[in-house]
């Protein structure tokens, strides 16, 4: 109820009622104030008018009146600024630290909120506010995706910054960190960012022109050279696949030279994992884009068009993996090049973020605004969140729509907090 409230009182849903103070004094809402979701008071800088004089302060809000003295605000200067309370219940005068009674004012939230919300609630389709969408104007529709996109890449830009912090300030290495998790296309990027923070780059720096043993130290690392991580139904032909005898030797000598420790290999998920996504062959697409050089930082901040990113991403494998999904079991010739589908996502969960994250990093503004751009440039990802938002009604056109729709899933309505999304706000303000 105390969220309702909140909210109530936030976006002014009040009875069309004169407001009173309990002991009758006119009140007027001139602003609300700035909603405050930390400790402290709810809302900070709030304009009220009581009985014609305007007060500048804080607000607090209780379903009960005594709830001030249950949480102690009566001992706690921090509240000595609220010039306002507000609760549903009044069952008290409330003090504050010192001894000053505060005006208070009854607030209750109008039944049909109430009624919407429980709607929300309980609603089982999804989105439950899938009835509001078709009503929304444009204007709605456009801030909140643009808000939403934002969110998300501010999101991702913290996780590229923690990152950069743990490879001791390395926004290269973050990078590759970066793309290496989102090569996992989700089932493995887990493991495949773990393995990427195993690698120490810059050991494997030191044979970047060997193909070879840069495959052998990026297979070893992961684990993938030992035989007990091959399935056991081919472990007797990989033991005998001199190409993966070769590796391991090789991955040996490199380990026992650089002091290396591989990674669980147990992390790795292979089941309804198509071949075309096993982990041998992302890493082997992963270890000739290394090789090739082309992926870098200053690479990625020159592009100026999606175009130009995609080729950087372009990879295929070594030459063993063109005719492997498996050590030790042969498939028909398939270069198996990183197809544009897979490129177009690496390109929205990548090269967006990072160059977004980058531009933050060095108070780029044209970095930042480039990210934007590109990611209306890119094509829309096709699964199920964005089919269900488009049988709602929303138009996803673009790769930034996709995004931002798949950010209100994740951080509204998987958490059912419609309290914070504008469209719950339509949703909820209908009568």
């Amino acid at each position: 109820m105390e969220q309702l409230l909140h909210y109530v009182w936030k976006h002014r849903l009040t009875p069309l009622a004169e407001l009173t103070t309990t002991d009758g004094r006119l009140v007027e809402i001139l602003d609300p104030g700035l909603h405050n979701r930390n400790a402290g008071p709810d809302f900070f800088n709030a304009k009220v008018k009581i009985d014609g004089q305007t007060w500048v302060g804080n607000v607090e809000i209780h379903d009960r009146s005594k709830d001030w003295y249950a949480h102690g605000h009566d001992h706690d200067a921090a509240y000595d600024n609220v010039v306002l309370h507000v609760a549903d219940t009044i069952d008290c005068d409330v003090t504050n630290s010192r001894g000053e009674v505060l005006p208070q004012m009854q607030l209750s939230v109008p039944q049909y909120i109430a009624d919407n919300i429980n709607e929300l609630m309980k609603t089982d389709s999804y989105p439950p506010c899938y009835k509001i969408v078709p009503q929304l104007t444009k204007l709605t529709i456009h801030s909140w995706m643009s808000y939403l996109q934002t969110e998300r890449l501010e999101a991702k830009t913290e996780a590229i910054e923690e990152r950069a912090r743990r490879l001791n300030g390395s926004w290269e290495d973050a990078l590759f960190v970066t793309l290496a998790r989102n090569y996992g296309f989700g089932i493995n990027g887990d493991a495949f960012e773990q393995w990427a923070l195993n690698l120490h780059l810059n050991c494997v720096a030191h044979h970047r022109d060997d193909i070879f043993q840069i495959e052998a130290m990026f297979m070893g690392q992961a684990g993938l050279l030992d035989i007990n991580s091959i399935p056991t139904r081919h472990q007797q032909a990989a033991a005998n696949d001199p190409y993966f005898q070769k590796l391991a030797n090789e991955y040996r000598y490199l380990a026992h030279k650089f002091s290396l420790v591989p990674m669980d290999y147990k992390m790795w998920r292979f089941l309804r994992l198509r071949p075309q996504n096993f982990p041998y062959i992302r890493i082997s697409q992963l270890a000739t884009l290394y090789h090739d050089r082309r992926m870098s930082l200053s690479n990625l901040i020159g592009c100026r068009t999606a175009a130009e990113m995609a080729s950087l991403f372009s990879a295929h494998v070594t030459p063993y993996w063109g005719t492997h999904y498996i050590f030790g079991e042969e498939s028909a010739q398939n270069n198996k090049r990183v197809s544009p589908f897979s490129i177009n996502l690496l390109l929205i969960n990548t090269a967006v973020p990072m160059l977004f994250a980058y531009g933050r990093h060095t108070s780029n503004e044209q970095l930042e605004n480039r990210a934007f751009d590109i990611l209306e440039q890119l094509k829309a990802e096709n699964n199920n969140i964005i089919r269900m938002w488009r049988e709602c009604g929303l138009d996803v056109a673009n790769a930034g729509d996709s995004q931002a729709l798949i950010q209100l899933k994740k951080e509204y309505c998987d958490r059912r907090d419609c309290l914070r999304c504008r469209i719950g706000y339509e949703y909820l303000k209908k009568k």
